[in-house]
C-alpha cells in the first residue's frame, strides 16, 4: 500500500482546524455555521444526531459541493462557516480536508465527532425508536 490511512489522517490533520465539542456547539449558535453530519443514515438511526445539522453522506460531499456537479446542493456556496463530523473524528477529518482542497472555506472538523459531542453532554435528537 502507498498510503494507508494513518498517513491521509496525519496529512489532513496537518492541515485543518480541529475543534472541541464544546468549541462547535458555541459555533453553532451563529446562522453563518452549518454542523454537517457525513455519518452513514444507519448511524443517525441507531444514534440520533445533531439538531439542525446539514445531513451530507459522505458518498456525496464531493459532488454537493462542486457548483459544476449536478448533485450539487446550494448551501455549500453560501459562504458560511462548515463544521464537519463523523461518529469519531476521522472520517471528518478526511472530509474537511477534501473540502478545503476543493476550495471550501472556512472549514473545520469536530475533533471526535458524534461520540465525544454526546459524551461532553451537548444537546442531541434521540435516535429513531425500532419499529
Amino acid at each position: 500500500m502507498k498510503k494507508g490511512y494513518r498517513a491521509l489522517l496525519d496529512e489532513a490533520n496537518a492541515e485543518i482546524e480541529a475543534v472541541s465539542p464544546q468549541e462547535a456547539h458555541a459555533l453553532a449558535q451563529s446562522a453563518d455555521v452549518v454542523l454537517v453530519d457525513i455519518r452513514d443514515p444507519r448511524e443517525l438511526d441507531r444514534d440520533g444526531r445533531i439538531e439542525g445539522a446539514l445531513h451530507a453522506p459522505r458518498g456525496m460531499l464531493e459532488f454537493w459541493i462542486d457548483p459544476e456537479s449536478p448533485y450539487h446542493k446550494p448551501i455549500f456556496a453560501s459562504g458560511k462557516t462548515f463544521v464537519f463530523f463523523c461518529a469519531g473524528g476521522l472520517r471528518s477529518a478526511l472530509a474537511t480536508k477534501t473540502a478545503q482542497d476543493m476550495g471550501l472555506e472556512p472549514v473545520k472538523h469536530i475533533e471526535g465527532g458524534f461520540g465525544a459531542w454526546k459524551e461532553a453532554g451537548l444537546p442531541i435528537e434521540a435516535p429513531k425508536p425500532k419499529t
